[in-house]
């Protein structure tokens, strides 16, 4: 069926008719959600409360602007609603300053603070691309830690504009109709998002360092620190990382920057016992990643403790952010176990 076929029967309550409707824009529809609210789960639910109202509302549609842009606007609207429910979510670089000490104390996970998320992004199948002719950002650039990061920042209203003109590339008559303001609105609060998240994202994207690696490099560069993890090899690691890397692990708020704290940190509390661990490759954000299972005796299995998002600098891992929340593991595909044996690409400690 067309999707003016799809469009009548859905209006004629055929729900199987809408499902196949916002089905090719679903993936698209949720990588937007997460960049206005910077978690997967809260773009998850925006998303249905959205989409529930699309189907509410499908009467209404009269087909001025495309079921696509018709979409969009309901689905931003949802996530403003959500940002007004809830606290900015942020990376724990953004939180507090870096904690001197490697020996010192790791502080609780706040509960009262909403922490950044990561973004499955090969189960979502995000393209290496423009999303518009008028787009400013790349698909998969726009959902790197640092962005989402520094899209948080704004306003609800100037993230809303600058995603969907910069990012999805629609013009600022549609983004003015979207959000139900003028051209002009959208112009000035779109210069003001700019100089805000030009402030705060790298001078490089991480696209474009992983393209000036090439494939073979950068398998070569991400495997020897995932191998030298594995082994709990800190003198490999820390001659992978850069001199000014910093180490993070939302939710505590505790992170380091220095190659030398951040060894010394390893060393000392995150690698350490002989149980030994497992590790599976994933890719969060447009990013290298992989999952990190520890040994736990009760369940006599490897069970899931984080989330590991790098972030390359040249050849250098440049950011280590640890995701230690394992409710994440099932949005990624990821087991909620591994067997003992049961895992060739991990080794127990040395």
């Amino acid at each position: 069926m067309s999707e003016q076929e799809l469009l009548v029967a859905a209006r004629e309550g055929d729900e199987d008719a809408f499902a196949r409707l916002i089905a090719p824009h679903r993936a698209e529809l949720i990588a937007h959600c997460y960049r206005m609210l910077g978690s997967f789960h809260d773009a998850e639910d925006a998303l249905q409360e959205g989409l529930l109202r699309a189907w509410g509302g499908l009467a209404r549609f009269e087909g001025r602007s495309s079921l696509r842009s018709w979409l969009y606007t309901i689905a931003t609207n949802a996530c403003l609603r959500a940002i007004e429910r809830r606290p900015k979510r942020v990376l724990p670089v953004d939180y507090g300053p870096a904690t001197a000490d490697p020996h010192a104390p790791i502080a609780e996970p706040l509960v009262e603070s909403g922490w950044v998320e990561p973004y499955p992004d090969e189960a979502l199948g995000l393209a290496d691309e423009l999303a518009a002719p008028a787009a400013r950002y790349e698909q998969r650039e726009s959902v790197e830690l640092a962005f989402v990061a520094a899209l948080q920042h704004l306003t609800p209203g100037q993230r809303a504009v600058l995603i969907l003109r910069d990012v999805l590339g629609f013009s600022g008559a549609e983004v003015a109709e979207a959000l139900e303001t003028t051209p002009d609105a959208i112009y000035s609060a779109l210069q003001r998002a700019h100089k805000t998240v030009d402030e705060r994202l790298p001078e490089r994207t991480q696209q474009a360092t992983l393209r000036s690696l090439g494939d073979e490099r950068l398998q070569e560069v991400v495997e020897g620190f995932v191998d030298a993890w594995e082994r709990a090899d800190i003198e490999a690691l820390a001659a992978r990382l850069a001199e000014d890397a910093v180490f993070a692990m939302p939710p505590q708020p505790t992170w380091y920057r220095g190659r030398d704290a951040i060894a010394t940190f390893l060393r000392d509390r995150a690698l350490t016992g002989t149980a030994g661990r497992r590790v599976l490759p994933t890719s969060a954000n447009g990013q290298p990643a992989f999952a990190h299972y520890t040994w736990d005796e009760d369940a006599a299995a490897f069970v899931p403790h984080g989330i590991v998002v790098l972030t390359l600098d040249g050849e250098r891992i440049g950011a280590i952010t640890i995701f230690r929340t394992p409710e994440l593991f099932a949005g990624f595909g990821l087991p909620g176990s591994i067997a003992p044996g049961s895992d060739r690409l991990a080794r127990e400690d040395a």
